[in-house]
């Protein structure tokens, strides 16, 4: 089992939507996050003083998947959903999952997660 963590542009939010619902991914969890990367942010007026914005808007995805063949599919859906070609596109990480449990029914693993 694998875990999906996904940074990206709140704008993009809708776009990986329905790029993870078109290949069946259905099990996700959004937060709205701030944070910033590589761009650092960039500098606003506010009542006649310059201020740096450098903590910026993000949507994160988690999405859980059985085996490297859907962390593949899951990874180039988000890509390419996300994909502006500027700075701040955002992230993806992934990372092995020791176990799963599904709470209502007891079962475990792979079966918990489909």
């Amino acid at each position: 089992m694998i875990k999906i963590e996904a940074f990206v542009r709140e704008d993009k939010f809708e776009d990986v939507k329905e790029a993870l619902a078109k290949i069946e991914v259905h099990g996700i969890t959004v937060y709205q996050v701030m944070g910033c990367g590589i761009q650092k942010g960039y500098r606003e007026v506010i009542r006649g003083n310059e201020v740096e914005i450098n903590m910026l808007p993000k949507i994160k995805f988690e999405i859980i998947v059985s085996d490297e063949v859907w962390e593949k599919k899951t990874i180039k859906a988000i890509q390419t959903a996300a994909f502006t070609g500027n700075p701040g596109d955002g992230k993806i990480i992934s990372y092995d999952l020791k176990s799963a449990l599904r709470i209502r029914t007891g079962e475990t693993d792979k079966d918990a997660i489909n």
